[in-house]
């Protein structure tokens, strides 16, 4: 399989998942929009540095300082929630992260992908729990899912 075709697979299992605000495959990644969130923030699964990764990513300082908060205030350890939320998936890994500010300006989150022997639809596979795992970790730290008045 190529990278077309491992993205296009990812693509097509985010949109039956149907819990983005929506699904596009541009620029050689799948980029998935935070739904119900107030401020812009994307789940994307890309490939960088020879590898490839998951992600959250917002320009908003605020929200990814308030995720920042949120943690802090609970004391859970973020790889912690991400291997939960995968193993909801059916999928038993850690997912390691690391967090900091992009190049271009993009407060970032970001796992390698848990893939190995080539692109396939075993991997397209695991690459969209992945996807899954960030969006339903993420969704219930600080202010991704606004209040209902917030939106």
């Amino acid at each position: 399989m190529n990278a077309d075709g491992f993205l296009a697979q990812v693509r097509a299992a985010a949109e039956k998942a149907g819990v983005f605000g929506f699904v596009r495959l541009a620029d050689g990644r799948v980029e998935c929009r935070a739904k119900n969130c107030a401020s812009e923030a994307f789940f994307r699964i890309e490939q960088a540095e020879g590898k490839w990764w998951v992600s959250f990513v917002t320009p908003d300082r605020w929200l990814s300082e308030s995720i920042e908060a949120d943690l802090e205030h609970s004391g859970d350890e973020l790889d912690e929630l991400l291997e939960e939320e995968l193993a909801e998936q059916g999928l038993e890994a850690a997912l390691p992260y690391q967090h900091y500010r992009s190049e271009d300006r993009l407060f970032t989150f970001r796992s390698p992908l848990p893939i190995e022997g080539g692109l396939s639809e075993r991997t397209a596979d695991a690459a969209a729990k992945c996807l899954l795992a960030y969006e339903a970790c993420f969704r219930e730290l600080g202010d991704v899912a606004a209040a209902e008045d917030e939106r």
